[in-house]
């Protein structure tokens, strides 16, 4: 007998590997596909919230082919699935889990209200395991990512991939009282120097199965060993799709192995990849485990850190105007595209975290705002990796030289002149450390400092040692 089943999407926005619909739809069921605008989540980013918008657009137009129009909601969700289940007779919700605090929460509190009489059922569309699945000999959570990384591979065995389901019988639906809002009357702005988001970007999860397509059949042979060079094409770029779940990593781990079974990819590069999938795994791990993640230190010893409160430093840091050729380019890549490559996240999290002293949670909130693929977990996980006071942390002493990771990673300076083009006359080192070109080279090239480009905000060996005498002193 079919019965009316509601699935509530959230970060899951896609039809293929997404259990929560096919399991809705099973045995002819009536299915309500249904997105809720829930004001009480962190706000998003006008990046992320672009995308998120263009994804839904998508997502709508795939369910409506299936037979079942997506539905549109504002407000609390669990009066709008209250309400809409009284509305239409639906006798069960489900969906995919999150794995935030805020979301458990929702979630748990929303199955405690409407169970016995509506059924809810959550099922695991965004991650290969669990993060309760997963523990060490004696019982408890991982907090280094090697042996969790190791584990997972050994010892566990995620999910295949289901296909989406061929067709969807759609149900009829009138607003009522119900906050129902149309995706055409929602606007989401994009920031004002986000002009190439647009031209480079494709939301959905059509583009999603292309671009990871594009990756197995070119970057991923070479991943391992030039995924560091931020120049050079070859990383997946597959991050905003996963965050917004327009794929899945079931689907992606699916079809590495499949092109490794035919010999069309190698081993390292697919198991380096694979890797990184994992980070963003142990990233989830860590958050459901800690939920405090996203705002506190892990290691309580950095409770005493002596963090700056550098209002100067920190705007120049955002804009991208600090004087070190590699971090402002990482950081105008960010506000134009809302991307940055990982090498270069890593670097400009270092500057801001250790040349200048400033709390890491300021960086976090900056990349959530910007990012287009700002994800709870990785993000917060990240910047604790970097600030050395999170699970497997770089150690704090570990700080990255501006200069030396440009000559190394960018040796030509390509990337740095695509969103510095003021340093397009520079060759060489002179691109990384421009505040020390001679005369001859000055005069030959009409560049001023401080006119075209900023001088150092910070000298970079003073910077350090500053920053090794404040870890000195939480270590004492």
């Amino acid at each position: 007998m079919s019965e009316t089943v509601i699935v509530w999407f959230r970060q899951d926005l896609r039809l293929d590997d997404n259990p929560a619909l096919l399991a809705a739809s099973a045995q002819g069921n009536t299915v309500l596909p249904v997105f809720i605008f829930d004001k009480s989540e962190r706000p998003l980013g006008a990046a992320a919230a672009w995308w998120r918008l263009q994804s839904l657009h998508k997502l709508n137009h795939q369910l409506t082919a299936k037979g079942a129009p997506l539905l549109t909601f504002e407000g609390d969700p669990l009066a709008v699935l209250q309400n809409l289940s009284q509305q239409t007779g639906a006798t069960a919700i489900y969906w995919n889990r999150q794995y935030d605090p805020h979301a458990v929460a929702r979630d748990t509190k929303i199955k405690d209200r409407l169970k016995p009489g509506i059924a809810c059922e959550s099922f695991n569309g965004a991650l290969l395991f669990e993060p309760w699945e997963i523990k060490n000999k004696s019982g408890l959570p991982f907090k280094v990512f090697t042996p969790f990384w190791r584990n997972c591979v050994n010892e566990h065995r995620p999910a295949e991939p289901i296909a989406a389901p061929a067709r969807l019988q759609g149900g009829d639906f009138q607003s009522g009282t119900l906050n129902h809002v149309s995706l055409d009357s929602l606007k989401a702005a994009l920031p004002p120097q986000a002009d190439l988001i647009e031209a480079q970007w494709t939301p959905g999860e059509q583009a999603a199965l292309a671009r990871l397509g594009a990756f197995i059949g070119g970057g991923l042979d070479g991943y391992a060993d030039a995924r560091d060079f931020p120049a050079q094409a070859v990383t997946s770029r597959l991050s905003p799709y996963l965050r917004w779940g327009e794929i899945s990593p079931r689907r992606i781990r699916a079809a590495i192995n499949a092109a490794k079974a035919d010999n069309s990819i190698s081993d390292k590069g697919a198991e380096k990849f694979m890797s990184e999938l994992g980070w963003r795994e142990f990233s989830y791990h860590l958050l459901f485990n800690t939920p405090t993640l996203p705002t506190d230190n892990l290691q309580p010893a950095f409770n005493a850190f002596p963090w700056q409160h550098d209002t100067a430093g920190l705007s120049a840091w955002q804009k991208g105007e600090t004087g070190y050729p590699l971090v402002d380019a990482g950081m105008r890549e960010l506000r134009r595209t809302g991307y940055m490559h990982n090498r270069v996240r890593m670097v400009t999290g270092s500057f801001l975290i250790k040349h200048l002293l400033i709390d890491w949670r300021e960086g976090e909130k900056w990349f959530w705002d910007f990012l287009l693929d700002a994800d709870p977990a990785n993000n917060a996980a990240s910047w604790q990796w970097v600030a050395g006071c999170g699970a497997d942390a770089a150690p704090f002493f570990r700080i990255f030289n501006p200069i030396l990771q440009g000559e190394k990673f960018d040796g030509k300076g390509e990337y740095v002149k695509t969103y510095i083009p003021e340093l397009a006359a520079l060759q060489g080192k002179q691109i990384f450390s421009p505040w020390a070109l001679k005369k001859d080279v000055v005069s030959s090239t009409d560049f001023v400092l401080g006119r075209d480009y900023p001088a150092p905000i910070v000298e970079h060996e003073y910077a350090r040692k500053r920053a090794l005498d404040a870890f000195q002193q939480i270590r004492n």
